[in-house]
This record gives C-alpha cells, structure tokens and sequence, in this order.
C-alpha cells in the first residue's frame, strides 16, 4: 500500500498547493491508505471481505463472491489454454451481462490485456479497434446486436477466435430472443472454455502492467487506445473509497460498504461505469443490480423496492427520472449516494434533482486516462454553474497556463487543468509523440479548461476542443466529418454539438455540396452513415450552406458555426 500523501506532498505539490485538504479536512481520508495492486488481488480482496454475500443479481439469478471467484479462475484456465501468453490483447464486445465481468476478471487471472469494443460502434470502428490494440481473440454474446457483427469480423479476418457466451445461460431476456450459435470454424461457446483443469501455477503480474486498453480521443480529439495499468484502475477504486463524505455522521465505512447495492446500468465497456460501479463493488464486497438497458420504471422498482443504495448515471438518465410522471411519489430513502457523470449536468437540473432525492446528487470530472477518478464535489462547498469540486486523496491538480503549461497560474485564473497521481494512464498505445505532448513535468495535460478558487474548489470552463458529449459518450467531429466526405456529393463539412434535453449534445453537420448536384435529406445522410459510424455518432440535425467559414490561412473554423448557434438560441429564448 501507498500513503495517499506520498503522491500529493513530493516536492511538486506541496501542502500550501493543496488548499482543500485544509478547507475540506472530512470530506476524505486524506492520508488513509491508498491500494495500487493488481485487479486479480483487488478480486482476491473482496472475495475475503464479503463472504458468501451476493455480487451480482442480473435478471432472477444471483451470482455470490465464491461462485464469481471459482468461475473466473475456470474461464482464465480456458484463455491460457487457448494459448493466450500474458500480456496478449482480449476483445470484449459484450453488452451489460454477466459475462463481462466474468471475462473481465478472467484475463486479469489469466495475465491478458483487456479491449474494450462499444456496443455502439459500427463495423469499421470494430475493425479498427482490433486492429490497432492486436487483438485476435474476441468474447461476445449471442443477442442479435453482438453476435452477426462478430461473425462479419470472422469472416474478414479481423479477428481469429469469437468466443460467444449464451445468453440464455442468464434466463429469459427483456431485450431481445438469443441467436443460435452456429457450428463453425473460429467460432467456439463460452461454456467449453470452463470445462477443463486449473493451471498449477497462474501468470504473475504486477501493479505496472497495463490491464485496459481503452479508446479515447485523449486531448487532440484523435481516437487512440489509451494504456491504463492494473495500478491505475485500483488506485482509482481506493480513491473513491477514502472519499468519505456520503456516509452519515458516525457512520463508519465497513458499515456502508456491507449494505451497498449498486444499481449497475451504466455500459460496463465505458470507463466510468468500470470504476464507479464493478470495480468498487467488487472491492468493496457489495452487490450490484445489473441491468442490460435503462428503463425507468425497473430503475424505480430497483430504488424504491429493492432498495438500492448506490445510483452511479449520466445525465440523460437522471433527466429520464426527473420528467418520469408521478416520480414525486417515489421513495427514494433508500439512496445514500447519487452520482452524476460522463458530462455535464445542467446546474439548474442538478437542483431539481436534489429536491427530488433528498439528498444533492454527487458530481465531479474525470477522464479516461485519469481511470476516471479526478474530483468530487464536497457537500458543504458552493454549488455553481461549472463547478466540478475537489481533487480525491492521492490525486493532485493545478491550473497551468495556456501559453506555457509548465507555468502554474494563481487562484481564480483561467487555464488548462493538470493532473497527476497513481491513477493516470501509461500513456497512448504506440503512440509515443501523442504520450510525450500530453504529459508536462510529470503533469498530464488534460486539454481542458477550467480554474481553481481559493478553498481548492475547481471549476471546468470549457470541455475539449472540437469534442462534444453525446449521452455520455465523447463524440469527437474530425471522425463524423471523415465518414461524410465519403458522401459522393459533399464539397466540405463542418459538425458541431448543439444542444440536445435529453442527451445533452447532438452532432448537427454543416455542409457544402459539389456543383450540380441536388441536396438531400437529413434522413439519406443517416442512411449513409449508419454502416460507417456509431449511431451516438450520426447527426441530429442538418444544413447546407454555399460556403463555410475559413480563417485567413484557409482552415474551416467550427467556432464561427458554434457562436452562430449560440446567438440563434439567445434570440429565440429571448
């Protein structure tokens, strides 16, 4: 174990640089303990720490600590026999079941590399995943949205081996009737794999190996994979679990942790709902309610009736609730943490909600290189517009100038926020220029704008350039305007966000057309992208414009179209 403070007191960031430890001293245990281990000891960890209390209630099957554990020393066993060596690349293309975190922690066991594939993306970004992560090995499921995309990947060679996990091993579904498994070659069932023996001796890995490569558009808005290592992903679950302020007063940890039940509906492949909600309950020793879709009457059933204690969302599910007829009479007494991430959460909503809960919902930033811990907002600070709180145990955080970013700037300056601590990523999956540009002094970059005001508390300006929040997922425009210039008619495009009630921002394409052709339908470009883009990708909105506007050296300006948007909302709500 690490002592928190050892990461934040090095010489780089002294206690008079780290004012919310001393503004906030019980929202955390600042220098409590902080776990950097491997994920297949964090299992370990809390297998010991729940007995045989249930992890994982998905449909009407309830998986305990002791059969999870055994299952996933039975499915690593079929990996390595598979001839898969440490440190080899595992495909997961998996929606929320129990087979995710099953072969989650099966290659951490096994000594393999996880790939995280969307359920949102489409072919070409599937391939270009494998690609580039080296995976050929891949593990999906036979619901319809899974399994015919693993087989086109089989066919082109993308990928060597599909393993597929029924899902009928689960029960009956709400979402959709399972596939037949064909018969073929590459193709094998999940089940075969946990048929045989246990190895004699597992592969040994350390806290420094990288265990997730996870695609992000990092700060340049360029998909790449980034490298989080099994340290990464447990200092980030031990930071959440020294940040103390939504216990009660008196309220120890263990006595909250042995009651948590965790509504598990965020998509497991993104980063957030890794950390937030696996990942911690499974050291923490808490179950998680695991629910393949978000529909709001189950979710009410799971507060309201089951009594989960723990709701991790993104905004487009808290305003899902909040408009829900009738949700005035739900009992909600049950929550004890209410969280809200992936992006930004309108302030006057977040009010709404807080009303709503009893409670004000917990909110914070993180990124997917931080793993994705980065701050929290403490109950007692001032809620405002942008604010994002404080920096958890273990993590530290300056605002450094746009102009050089090895400078510092004072308390109440706008600038880049930085970062460091044991949960940052390794860096970019051979991409060592990419790596080098983000990180500054041993402070990543976040690319991110934001100040910090005299108690510690920070506040996000600006989100990434060029790069939108769609539902909680990061839609980046270069890779929607790359897909439409395939478009035989387009001359040229720009996308933007704009705004969107429910998820937050869409992607809406301005567009030039070549001579002589005719326009076309918002409808025909959705068409045309569908098989080239993930569908959090395809454009809300659409409009042609003669031309589009440039800067001085000719470069296509997406700022003139987003101040242009801007000004037209201004007017109509005026």
């Amino acid at each position: 174990m690490t002592q928190a403070a050892d990461w934040v007191s090095d010489g780089s960031a002294p206690d008079e640089l780290l004012p919310w430890r001393r503004h906030f001293p019980d929202v955390a245990d600042w220098d409590g303990p902080l776990e950097v281990m491997t994920l297949s000891e964090l299992l370990a960890a809390g297998v010991a720490r729940a007995g045989s209390r249930p992890l994982i209630t998905f449909r009407n099957r309830t998986i305990s600590f002791p059969e999870f554990a055994a299952q996933v020393d039975k499915l690593a066993a079929g990996l390595i026999a598979l001839g898969l060596a440490p440190g080899s690349v595992l495909g997961l293309h998996l929606p929320n079941t129990p087979f995710h975190p099953l072969a989650f922690f099966a290659a951490a066991r096994a000594g393999l590399t996880v790939m995280h594939l969307s359920g949102l993306d489409a072919p070409r970004e599937l391939d270009h995943k494998l690609r580039v992560s080296g995976a050929r090995v891949l593990v999906t499921t036979n619901l319809p949205g899974f399994l015919p995309a693993a087989l086109r990947l089989l066919e082109a060679v993308a990928v060597d081996t599909i393993l597929v996990g029924d899902d009928a091993e689960w029960g009956p579904s709400t979402v959709a009737d399972p596939l037949m498994i064909p018969e073929r070659a590459g193709l094998s069932p999940l089940t075969r794999l946990r048929e045989g023996p246990l190895p004699t001796f597992w592969p040994q890995r350390s806290p420094d190996d990288v265990m997730l490569l996870q695609f992000t558009g990092g700060t340049t808005g360029l998909p790449k994979a980034a490298m989080l290592t099994h340290g990464n992903l447990t200092a980030a679950v031990s930071m959440h679990r020294l940040w103390r302020d939504y216990l009660s007063p008196g309220e120890n940890l263990d006595a909250f942790e042995a009651s948590m039940r965790t509504i598990g509906v965020l998509p497991l492949f993104h980063i957030y709902a890794l950390t937030v909600v696996l990942l911690r309950a499974v050291r923490s020793g808490g179950e998680i309610l695991l629910r393949q879709r978000f529909d709001p009457e189950e979710i009410i059933a799971d507060i309201a009736v089951r009594r989960a204690t723990v709701f991790a969302g993104v905004p487009t599910m808290w305003l899902a609730l909040l408009n829900r007829p009738g949700i005035e009479a739900v009992d909600f007494s049950a929550l004890r943490c209410c969280i809200s991430g992936g992006a930004p959460l309108p302030f006057e909503v977040q009010a709404r909600l807080g009303r709503l809960l009893g409670r004000e919902l917990v909110i914070g930033w993180g990124m997917t290189e931080t793993a994705p811990a980065g701050t929290l907002l403490p109950r007692t600070a001032a809620r405002r517009p942008g604010v994002i709180g404080v920096p958890f145990p273990g993590v530290a955080m300056r605002v450094v100038s746009l102009d050089d970013s090895s400078r510092p700037v004072a308390p109440g300056e706008t600038g880049e926020l930085a970062i460091r601590g044991p949960n940052v990523f390794a860096g970019y999956l051979d991409q060592p220029e990419e790596t080098q540009n983000a990180f500054r002094n041993g402070w990543f970059l976040t690319g991110d704008v934001g100040r910090m005001d005299e108690q510690g508390v920070f506040d996000l300006v600006d989100r990434r350039k060029n790069m939108l929040i769609s539902g909680g997922f990061n839609v980046y425009p270069v890779v929607i305007e790359g897909a439409i210039y395939e478009h035989p008619d387009v001359a040229e495009v720009i996308v933007i966000g704009i705004p969107d009630p429910y998820l937050g921002q869409v992607p809406k394409a301005f567009v030039t057309l070549k001579p002589g052709v005719e326009a076309f339908s918002l409808e025909a470009l959705q068409a045309f992208l569908a098989e080239r883009i993930g569908r959090n990708e395809i454009p809300r909105a659409l409009e042609f414009r003669e031309t589009l506007p440039r800067s001085a050296a000719g470069k296509l300006l997406a700022s003139v179209l987003v101040a242009e948007e801007r000004a037209k909302r201004q007017a109509q709500s005026a």
